[in-house]
């Protein structure tokens, strides 16, 4: 494999290729089309119940439908949803979903076209046990690993059931997390572990996936897995989903930058969007971001290259590592670069005369009658005025960036700053000595403006691309500027057309947070005409906040809900927000049932799990402090936990 990483090149566009999986009528992989999945909430035991909303789900345009299976019973009532599905001319392909319960697994396997393991607790148990194996021991567990498994893989053999093996952060296994820790390298070793299994026993029609509820790790695992695939001269398809993603803008923003960043690499070959919503509104999202890739060809020629010392595409890159985070060293500009949180930039350019009202769009609120200026969380940092200039003074901490000829006629240079584009910053005399932008297209950046660029120490790019493929052609430019040791800040610009707010929100995340979690970019600039400025600024701060950048506001890590659930995932995840969402930094996890709720609480702050009917239990990190509340108490219990903690702030 080149350069010894996961795929052929990271600087072209070209889809990964595996073998092909079967389920049911439905194939999988990559000389197919990238299928969407989804999952009931219904109970699996309420056969009508279920069989409604996959029929919604259906309609929506879901291909595959997962149902979980905990017990015995539930696995045999699937043989009934699928009898009633065909009564009504519904033969979508069924997966049941199985944690904890081999022998449900077995049943399931007779039944429905795959079933999906999770390898951290389908033979081991999660107690938070920290055991030191010497080499001999970890064998004997692996070999008890392979007495409970094989009995599933030989069912799936005799009756043509597809598999998934699928990993999640949240629940790796004691044993693994000893040996190789909370990591992406131990979620891959933990779907090893099975995937040699099978091979064994030549059993292939199997897909992976390595989910996670923080996209960062999960695009690391991802990508990890299919290296070590590849140097096992192993090709199986990949189902990719961010777990726990959560609902609204968050979940949406988190998906399309974990499964997006994937899909840039050519990875993934069914998806499924994890929202805490119905299952019926994940299909649509996950439809228009796999819609992006239809057709989409190999893109290596068109890329911007800077001079001709360097063709990155091909090439050692030695200064990048995909399986681990370092956000690239940059030089410190003013508020830009080095130590800095990366800076959003507000696009104000439009508008020849706007007021102080227009600004609370950005975060900003001005008070008549006292003449003050309150900034919120999703305060901007820079707002661009283009040509035009402001006929008010801007409030303290925000900075204005306007055209070199216009801010060349600005009596305040302070706080305003120019922005050049080749040819101004070709002809130009006049430079501010604190910090000016240089707008520039990857195409235009070559070795002279670079030279150029050095004589002048406050510089930042504002980097634009025309490829079709932005985020390849971003990250050449990148990656070459990483090779030459050039330290210059990069903000990434990206202007949309469309009007529809959603394909705004999903192709933002992945072109520019896909960049941000391999450590690219100081700050970000999103133009678009159609799209209100307070929902195009938010989108900014939630792409952040999603690759854990920048974090300005609460974060929950929720499930999207399944048969397993034990109370009404939506409307307790509203309530919670209601009355958290001001906690600033604050990670909360709400989990319907315990299958993946205690790992996830190692990535959150608190936890909200669901341990019976009616019944709550709540964790401090991966620790539980409280079981069995009553639901209706438990929120104001989990913010008294947090009270406790000092933790607390009073909403304002």
């Amino acid at each position: 494999m080149l350069n010894n990483y996961y795929i052929e090149s990271l600087t072209e566009y070209k889809r990964r290729k595996t073998i092909t999986v079967k389920v049911g009528d439905l194939l999988m992989g990559s000389d197919y089309p990238i299928r969407v999945q989804s999952m009931t909430t219904t109970d699996t035991m309420d056969t009508q119940s279920c069989v409604e909303q996959i029929k919604k789900m259906v309609d929506a345009g879901c291909e595959l439908v997962r149902l979980t299976a905990p017990s015995i019973n539930d696995a045999n009532n699937l043989a009934n949803i699928k009898t009633a599905l065909k009564e009504i001319g519904i033969f979508v392909p069924l997966v049941a979903d199985i944690h904890f319960t081999p022998n449900a697994a077995e049943a399931a396997a007779r039944i429905v076209e795959k079933v999906r393991i999770n390898p951290g607790n389908y033979v081991d148990k999660k107690k938070f046990e920290q055991i030191e194996y010497t080499d001999a021991e970890y064998k004997e567990e692996i070999e008890r690993i392979r007495k409970r498994f094989t009995p599933l893989v030989e069912i799936c053999k005799q009756y043509g059931t597809a598999m998934r093996i699928g990993t999640n952060h949240g629940s790796l296994s004691d044993r693994i997390m000893s040996r190789y820790g909370d990591s992406p390298h131990g979620m891959v070793e933990s779907a090893m572990e099975f995937l040699r299994i099978a091979e064994e026993l030549n059993y292939q029609n199997i897909v992976l996936s390595m989910k996670s509820s923080n996209p960062k790790v999960m695009v690391e695992a991802y990508r990890l897995l299919v290296k070590t695939m590849n140097e096992n001269n192993m090709f199986y398809p990949l189902h990719l989903g961010v777990t726990e993603a959560g609902d609204g803008d968050d979940g949406r923003i988190k998906s399309a930058l974990g499964i997006g960043a994937l899909l840039e690499d050519g990875i993934g070959d069914t998806v499924r969007v994890s929202l805490t919503e119905d299952p019926e509104f994940e299909v649509p999202v996950a439809k228009k971001l796999i819609a992006r890739y239809d057709g989409r060809s190999v893109i290596g020629d068109q890329l911007s290259v800077i001079g001709n010392q360097l063709s990155v595409s091909g090439k050692p890159i030695t200064e990048f590592s995909p399986y681990e985070f370092k956000k690239r060293e940059t030089s410190e500009v003013l508020n830009i670069g080095g130590s800095n949180v990366p800076r959003v930039i507000a696009d104000f350019s439009s508008t020849e005369n706007i007021k102080e009202n227009d600004l609370k769009t950005v975060g900003y609120n001005f008070n008549i009658e006292t003449d003050k200026w309150a900034m919120t969380d999703l305060g901007c940092d820079f707002v661009y005025r283009g040509k035009y200039a402001t006929n008010f003074m801007l409030p303290m901490g925000l900075k204005g960036i306007y055209d070199s000829e216009t801010w060349n006629t600005l009596t305040d240079k302070i706080n305003n700053f120019p922005m050049f584009n080749l040819a101004s910053f070709q002809q130009s005399k006049s430079f501010s000595q604190t910090l000016n932008f240089l707008q520039i297209k990857t195409e235009e950046l070559d070795e002279k403006i670079l030279a150029a660029l050095k004589s002048h120490h406050k510089f930042v790019l504002i980097l634009e691309t025309n490829n079709e493929n932005a985020v390849v052609d971003l990250r050449n430019i990148f990656f070459q500027l990483l090779h030459q040791q050039n330290k210059i800040p990069i903000i990434i610009s990206r202007q949309y057309h469309f009007e529809e707010e959603e394909l705004l929100m999903l192709y933002s995340s992945t072109d520019i947070g896909s960049l941000l979690i391999d450590g690219f970019g100081d700050g970000m600039v999103i133009k678009n005409k159609s799209v209100r400025k307070e929902r195009i600024n938010q989108i900014c701060f939630g792409i952040l906040q999603a690759a854990r950048t920048r974090i300005t506001k609460t974060e929950y890590i929720s499930c999207p809900s399944c048969g397993r659930t034990l109370f009404d995932l939506q409307e307790t995840t509203a309530l919670i927000r209601k009355r958290t969402d001001h906690l600033k930094g604050i990670k909360i996890a709400i989990m319907g049932c315990i299958v993946n709720g205690p790992g996830e609480m190692a990535d959150a702050d608190y936890g909200y799990v669901g341990s019976g009917p009616g019944k709550i239990t709540l964790y401090r990190g991966k620790e539980i402090v409280k079981k069995g509340i009553n639901k209706e108490t438990a929120v104001d219990e989990l913010i008294g936990l947090i009270k406790d903690d000092n933790n607390w702030v009073a909403s304002v």
